[in-house]
């Protein structure tokens, strides 16, 4: 196809073009491109998403062992949510020993983020505000 011409494209809706990129990149190399560091956690968001709409079980896997590492007071609202969506065992797991301090819990309960949870997964949201009454 030359470039410039659209006729013959397709179109990916609902992705970012570094995104697929990455999906891409992951598909021929069987490898996550590096990024900057930085990025990394909101690629391997985007990715997460993509893999588990595509059925791509080993980038999906990848994916939520990298964000395991990226749980924190500023990521846990996002990756929580995240992780319930897309039934992401190991990120729950490592969302809820993040959350078993008590500070980090009510960090979360009352940061911005935890109205998006609250929206998203209303079943999990409730679970935290009980788990923080008995705490």
């Amino acid at each position: 196809m030359k470039e410039g011409n659209t006729a013959g494209a397709v179109r990916i809706d609902e992705m970012e073009a570094e995104v697929f990129k990455a999906l891409l990149w992951f598909v021929y190399t069987d490898s996550l491109q590096v990024t900057e560091e930085e990025d990394e956690d909101v690629m391997c968001q985007h990715l997460l998403v993509a893999a588990d709409r595509y059925g791509m079980e080993r980038l999906k896997s990848i994916c939520e062992e990298k964000l395991c590492k990226f749980v924190n007071a500023a990521t846990i609202a996002t990756i929580l949510t995240l992780a319930e969506q897309h039934h992401c065992d190991g990120l729950k797991k490592a969302c809820s020993r993040f959350l078993g301090s008590p500070a980090n819990l009510r960090a979360l309960l009352d940061s911005d983020g935890f109205d998006h949870l609250s929206r998203s997964c209303p079943l999990v949201a409730k679970n935290l505000i009980a788990m923080s009454a008995l705490v």
